[in-house]
C-alpha cells in the first residue's frame, strides 16, 4: 500500500467548491478529459454506494461512492476494477492497482478560500508501489487545477 497526496488552497469559497464536487456524477463539469459520466442503478450522486461509470481520456472507469459528508465536506470513492497503468508511459507497465481516493475541503477564513486535500491510497504489488504513487502524484495536481479552472468559469 502507498498513498499519493496533494493539497492546495483554491481561491473560491468552500460553498462554491463543495457545490461543484459534492455530486459524484458531476465529474465532467470539473475534470478535464472526462467526457461523460453516468450513475448506475438510478442512485443519487450523493448516495453512498452509488456507482459512476465515466469516460476519462477515452477509457471507461467505474467507481463506487464509499463515503460522503455534507457536514464534513468530504467524499471518498473506490475503484471497482483494478486500474491499469497507462501503457503508453512505459514499455513494461506495472500491474493494475486497486485504489481509494478522498477529497476533503476546509474553509480558509482569510480571503474566503478553500483548502483542498486529495489523497489516493493504492493497493499495489510492492515492486510497483513507487511507480503508481509517482503517477498519481502527477495526476492529482492536474485534476485540482482542472477543478480551479471550472470554478473560475463559473465565477465569470
Amino acid at each position: 500500500m502507498t498513498t499519493a497526496y496533494y493539497s492546495t488552497v483554491l481561491n473560491h469559497p468552500l460553498e462554491s467548491v463543495w457545490a461543484l464536487i459534492r455530486d459524484f456524477n458531476n465529474y465532467p463539469a470539473y475534470i478535464d478529459g472526462v467526457s461523460e459520466s453516468v450513475i448506475e442503478d438510478d442512485k443519487g450522486g450523493d448516495e453512498v454506494g452509488a456507482v459512476r461509470r465515466f469516460c476519462y481520456l477515452g477509457n471507461w472507469i467505474r467507481q463506487r461512492l464509499a463515503g460522503h459528508s455534507d457536514e464534513g465536506h468530504s467524499l471518498t470513492y473506490a475503484g471497482i476494477e483494478p486500474l491499469p497503468f497507462p501503457s503508453d508511459l512505459v514499455p513494461e507497465a506495472p500491474a493494475p492497482t486497486r485504489y481509494q481516493g478522498t477529497m476533503h475541503l476546509l474553509p480558509v477564513v482569510e480571503g474566503n478560500r478553500t483548502f483542498i486535500e486529495w489523497a489516493v491510497t493504492l493497493d499495489t504489488e510492492p515492486k510497483d508501489a513507487e511507480r503508481w504513487r509517482t503517477q498519481f502524484q502527477s495526476w492529482i495536481p492536474d485534476w485540482t487545477l482542472s477543478l480551479e479552472r471550472a470554478l473560475d468559469r463559473l465565477r465569470t
